[in-house]
């Protein structure tokens, strides 16, 4: 018997008469092109494997790729931090027209006694320069806050987008299954209006000796125009899965080899796989990140309240500057170191603490919701998977069973023991546990990657995807402890 974690399985053809070989084959023959019509095939194209699917969808993904931009902006971060405490420097110029008058006392006139003054006016040009340098000495512990708070972010960011890569693997993974049962859905339903086609010949010729009546025709027709109904239903449902899986792996699907389950990779017990994913869940870990970086604001926030000290110096020279007298030249150099004690702000930095605590009380709580979201997920999986494996037997023995009913109710129909209603009848139970099967065996895999995704384990490295792995640790590492420039480390 096949491996039931694989799909599609190699079910067997509906049951035909045996005296209409070529009609058998002329069945094949529809089937084959049906399965090509669904995937379009290629005499002689590469076939496409469900890792090698994973694969590009991990590669060229759009959501994937804008993920993993978000990260290396958010990485932009430590650096804008960092700055805190880095130098500043500033260079400031001035120049402009100004006029003026000056009135200087004179002493007093001799004779009259009255007071003199001398007055005068002025046009010039004044300009100046200034080179400002600026060092933050200690600025009440606010950089080292900001710094750990903005690593804390880099990490949140990191854990979310190992969480949206394991969403996209996961699509990838059900829309390449969804192809697949779809296409052996449109087979099976292609292949049962053949056998109808039959049947309703049969029926006609029995009809035309008197054996049936009218009706029994008449059911044969409805039987028929049905099950057309249902091929155009699942070419329709096939189109649209084939549509789902370009926009996630970025191509045509062609060729879809079945595909394995990777229960392999799952913990033994449900308990062991609570305990893993309440460890490395993506979702926790981004959970418990943003709960560092509420717990660093409250840090950043009171830092509002401690002194600060810097050193500051200025340097620069000036011309035509003292009262406008032409030529005049001035050259000043200063340096300073500054103090500020905060005694009272207007209440606004009490107002920031007490906010930056009720975040962090707000992302604990919302870490907390997380963990039991996962945990949901995990029994929700391993549920799913548990009863995809029980359907997959019920309907192999509904199949077997449903095989054998259909064979003997022909027969008894040839005797005149069953009507072309029975035949019908069984016909259709057939193809309906056939379709049954074909969908728990596509939800068996779909479930264990499902579960393997709540887990957090859904990754390249897991599943061991031919593909280069994504670090996004090493633009991190470029960019931390960059002081200039503006190109990315990419040449952007």
């Amino acid at each position: 018997m096949p491996d039931p974690a694989e799909f599609p399985f190699p079910h067997r053809r509906l049951p035909l008469s045996r005296s209409k070989p070529r009609l058998r084959r002329a069945i094949a023959l529809s089937v084959l092109a049906a399965a090509s019509w669904g995937w379009g095939a290629v005499p002689g194209a590469r076939a496409e494997t469900i890792n090698s699917a994973l694969a590009r969808a991990y590669d060229a993904n759009p959501d994937l790729n804008q993920s993993r931009a978000s990260v290396r902006a958010r990485d932009e971060d430590a650096p804008k931090a960092l700055a805190g405490m880095r130098p500043k420097a500033s260079i400031s110029a001035s120049a402009g027209p100004e006029y003026g008058t000056i009135t200087i006392p004179a002493g007093r006139n001799s004779t009259t006694g009255q007071r003199q003054f001398f007055s005068d006016q002025y046009v010039g040009a004044p300009r100046s320069a200034a080179l400002n340098v600026s060092q933050p000495i200690f600025d009440g512990g606010r950089t080292a806050s900001a710094v750990r708070q903005a690593e804390s972010s880099v990490l949140s960011a990191r854990a979310s987008l190992a969480q949206t890569e394991q969403a996209i693997l996961q699509s990838a993974a059900a829309n390449y299954m969804n192809v697949l049962r779809d296409t052996a859905i449109l087979d099976l339903r292609k292949s049962n209006v053949s056998v109808l086609e039959q049947q309703l010949r049969l029926t006609k010729d029995r009809f035309s000796v008197g054996e049936v009546t009218r009706t029994d025709v008449a059911q044969a027709e409805a039987s028929l125009a049905q099950a057309r109904s249902d091929v155009y239903a699942a070419e329709g449902l096939l189109k649209i899965s084939i549509a789902s899986y370009r926009q996630v792996v970025g191509v045509e699907p062609k060729r879809l080899e079945p595909a394995q389950s990777v229960e392999k990779l799952l913990p033994k017990s449900l308990n062991e796989a609570i305990s893993l994913a309440l460890v490395e869940n993506p979702a926790v870990v981004a959970a418990q990140h943003q709960a560092d970086v509420a717990a660093l604001g409250v840090k950043v926030a009171e830092s509002a309240l401690n002194p600060t000290l810097s050193f500051n110096a200025q340097v620069g020279p000036s011309y035509d500057s003292f009262f406008g007298l032409p030529g005049s030249h001035q050259f000043a150099a200063q340096a300073t170191g500054q103090l500020n004690i905060p005694l009272y702000q207007g209440g606004s930095e009490y107002a920031s603490i007490r906010q930056a605590k009720e975040q962090q009380g707000q992302a604990r709580l919302s870490a907390d919701m997380q963990r039991d979201s996962v945990r949901v997920s995990v029994v929700s999986g391993f549920a799913q998977l548990d009863t995809a494996k029980a359907s997959i037997v019920s309907n192999q023995a509904a199949v077997k069973a449903a095989e054998i009913a259909l064979q003997g109710v022909r027969e008894e129909a040839k005797v005149g023991q069953r009507t072309t209603l029975d035949v019908l009848n069984a016909q259709l139970a057939l193809l309906n546990a056939r379709v049954n099967l074909v969908v728990a065996q596509r939800d068996r895999i779909v479930a264990s990657y499902a579960a393997l995704a709540a887990i957090g384990r859904l990754s390249a490295q897991q599943l061991n995807l031919d593909v280069a792995q994504y670090d996004p640790s090493v633009h991190f590492d470029q960019v931390r402890q960059q002081w200039f420039g503006v190109d990315t480390p990419d040449g952007r």
